[in-house]
C-alpha cells in the first residue's frame, strides 16, 4: 500500500492520499449491506484523510471519486454507516461533480474522538470545507447525515449551492427508546454514536426547526415512501419549512439510494446538474 501526505489549504491540516484506493476488507462491510459496489472496470475512489485539529481535533477520513476542478458534492451517510455506502451511486453522481464522500466522526476510518453529536457532525464537515478550500458546495444527506446536512446549511447558508435530504423527517420530539448494548463482533462505528445521537434525535433542540427557514439552497427531499419507518408526513412538514424544497417519493424504504439506486439517481442526478442552475454556481 502506498502512502503520501500534503499539507492542506490551510496551515495545520494534513491531507493523506492512500493510493491503493480500495482495501480488502471494504467490499466485506459493503457484502453486509447485499449490494455490490462499484461497476466492473470504472475508476475506484481514492481514500484520502485530513486532521482538523485547530477545529474540532479530528481526523476525517473519506473518498474522492470524479473530476477534480467540477463542482464539488459532499455526501454524508447514516447513522452505523460510513463513505463506502454511498459506491453504489457514485459514477452515476460523479460525471458532473467532484465528489467527497465523508465518514462522519465515530465512523468507518475517521476519528472516534467520544464526544458525538450532530452539531459536532456539523462542525467537522465546515472544518473539511475550509481545509480543503471548498467555498461552496452541493450537500447530499442520508437520515442522520441529512440532519448534519440541514444544520451545516442553516448556519452557513451561503456555503451550500444544492441539497439533497433522503427519507430525513422534520425535528420533532419522539417517544425514546432503549439502546441495545453493544454487539460482540466488530463493527465499523463506535457504539457510542448510537446513544449520544439517538438522544439527540428523540429530544432535538427546538432551533433546528425554528431556523429550517434560513436554508436558502435550493433542496430536494427524497421520501422512501409507506415502507420506511419515516413517518412520512414529517418529511413534507420538513419540506414546508425550507422556502425553496420539493419532494419526491421513491417507494424503497429508508435505504433509498441502496434499495433503488438507478430511480434514486433518476431524481437526485438532474437536480445536481450544474447544467441546470442557470448562474447560481
Amino acid at each position: 500500500m502506498g502512502e503520501r501526505a500534503a499539507a492542506g489549504p490551510e496551515s495545520g491540516r494534513r491531507v493523506t492520499v492512500m493510493t491503493d484506493h480500495l482495501t480488502p476488507a471494504e467490499p466485506a462491510h459493503e457484502g453486509h449491506h447485499g449490494h455490490r459496489a462499484g461497476r466492473g472496470r470504472e475508476p475506484r475512489p481514492t481514500r484520502r484523510t485530513v486532521d482538523l485539529p485547530g477545529v474540532t481535533g479530528v481526523t476525517l477520513a473519506y473518498r474522492e471519486y470524479g473530476t477534480p476542478g467540477a463542482p464539488p458534492l459532499v455526501l454524508l451517510h447514516a447513522l452505523g454507516e460510513r463513505a463506502c455506502d454511498w459506491d453504489g451511486v457514485l459514477p452515476e453522481l460523479a460525471p458532473h461533480h467532484h465528489v467527497f464522500a465523508l465518514d462522519l466522526r465515530g465512523h468507518g476510518d475517521s476519528g472516534w474522538p467520544g464526544a458525538y453529536g450532530v452539531d459536532l457532525m456539523r462542525d467537522d464537515v465546515l472544518g473539511f470545507l475550509d481545509a480543503l478550500g471548498l467555498e461552496r458546495v452541493d450537500v447530499v444527506g442520508h437520515s442522520m447525515g441529512g440532519v448534519v446536512a440541514y444544520l451545516l446549511a442553516q448556519q452557513h447558508p451561503g456555503r451550500i449551492g444544492r441539497l439533497v435530504l433522503e427519507d430525513v423527517p422534520a425535528p420533532f420530539p419522539r417517544p425514546a427508546s432503549r439502546v441495545a448494548a453493544a454487539p460482540a463482533e466488530p463493527v465499523d462505528f463506535d457504539w457510542a454514536v448510537v446513544r449520544a445521537i439517538k438522544a439527540q434525535l428523540d429530544t432535538p433542540d427546538p432551533a433546528w426547526l425554528e431556523r429550517m427557514a434560513a436554508v436558502t439552497a435550493p433542496t430536494l427531499v427524497v421520501a422512501g415512501g409507506p415502507t420506511s419507518h419515516v413517518p412520512q408526513d414529517r418529511l413534507a412538514e420538513l419540506a414546508d419549512r425550507i422556502p425553496d424544497c420539493r419532494v419526491v417519493t421513491v417507494d424503497a424504504g429508508h435505504l433509498v439510494h441502496r434499495s433503488r439506486p438507478a430511480e434514486y439517481v433518476a431524481v437526485v442526478a438532474p437536480f445536481l446538474d450544474p447544467a441546470g442552475r442557470r448562474g447560481e454556481l
